[in-house]
């Protein structure tokens, strides 16, 4: 079984792109707060590379901007690739399933978007194709 569940804030604005089919693809990371203190009082957080496709990425890039809260259920995927130095750098990213954008004043509990299912709103493409082979999409 492959399942994550996270609460965290956005640490910097959602960076959305298209792959050359066409498919949206966000990325963001969330800065997602420990259970317990350090030894000074204070609470440490992880920061949690995360990926959204479809209309689920464009939703979140739209809707969420940094320091808003996310809830996003999903799996963690493994990849690697080789960097300008020729050396293999391994990756780990939680690939969103479904998503609940959590109040912060500015918005309800009802600006929930789940399995990919958008909202009647018309979303613009935003961003520039990025080289992403079909067959590197994991859907």
């Amino acid at each position: 079984m492959n399942n994550v569940s996270l609460l965290g804030r956005l640490t910097k604005d959602v960076e959305l792109r298209y792959s050359q089919s066409g498919t949206a693809v966000a990325n963001f990371t969330l800065a997602v707060n420990r259970q317990f203190k350090n030894q000074n009082g204070e609470r440490e957080a992880d920061f949690i590379r995360t990926l959204a496709f479809g209309k689920t990425a464009e939703i979140i890039a739209q809707y969420v901007k940094k320091g808003q809260q996310l809830a996003v259920e999903g799996r963690i995927q493994t990849g690697s690739y080789e960097n300008n130095e020729g050396k293999t750098v391994f990756t780990t990213d939680v690939v969103v399933n479904q998503f609940t954008f959590i109040s912060d004043g500015n918005r309800s509990e009802n600006n929930s978007q789940q399995n990919n299912q958008p909202s009647n709103q018309t979303f613009e493409k935003q961003g520039n194709p990025i080289d992403i082979p079909d067959d590197d999409l994991p859907f």
